[in-house]
């Protein structure tokens, strides 16, 4: 007697595959899409790194009358030649929850020289709308604390957003916190 052999899958075989590829999508894609958010996200940190260049380079030349001249002339340029796609404004002085003009203008906030950068979330760029606005702070540190006129060292920069366990664990004192959620900041914001 001759036996005929089965080729193929059964219907059973075939729902198990399609069921573990539903488990696996399940579980991969609401982490992929806060991966697309951070990555978005992260250029607000490159924003405000030009601001960190800037007044670092001002603290090292001039000390903190440095810092203040640089912070001042940051809050001084025009929205439209720090704005991008993902990110409304940046300023140099207190941290605030969304930078508007007023706060760019704040000559008084300028004194603890803390970045404030703030998300762009709109419909069409990626970003949940739900975040526009929201901010990441990056704060001065020298010697692990907020320069003085005394101080005497190179500039270290906490970013934090709505914690500050990386700042923390780096050992540095000026870290007030932003408004983002952490789990869309980049990792040295968390």
């Amino acid at each position: 007697m001759k036996r005929s052999f089965q080729k193929g899958f059964t219907l059973i075989e075939l729902m198990i595959v399609v069921a573990i590829i539903g488990i696996l999508a399940a579980v991969a894609l609401p982490a992929y899409q806060d991966y697309t958010i951070r990555a978005k996200v992260s250029e607000a940190v490159i924003a405000g790194s030009s601001a960190k260049g800037v007044l670092s380079e001002a603290f090292q030349s001039d000390g903190i009358t440095g810092l203040s001249a640089a912070a001042t002339a940051i809050n001084a340029t025009p929205f439209a030649q720090k704005a991008s796609k993902y990110v409304i404004n940046y300023c140099v002085g207190a941290a605030v929850t969304t930078p508007t003009a007023a706060d760019c203008a704040a000559t008084g906030a300028i004194a603890n020289w803390i970045v404030s950068v703030a998300i762009s979330a709109t419909a069409g760029n990626g970003i949940p709308t739900s975040l526009d606005g929201q901010t990441i702070v990056l704060s001065p540190n020298v010697q692990g604390v907020t320069p003085v006129a005394t101080s005497l060292g190179a500039v270290d920069w906490a970013c934090t957003s709505t914690t500050n366990q990386a700042a923390t664990a780096r050992g540095l004192a000026n870290r007030p916190l932003g408004t983002l959620l952490a789990k869309y900041a980049p990792s040295e914001c968390r």
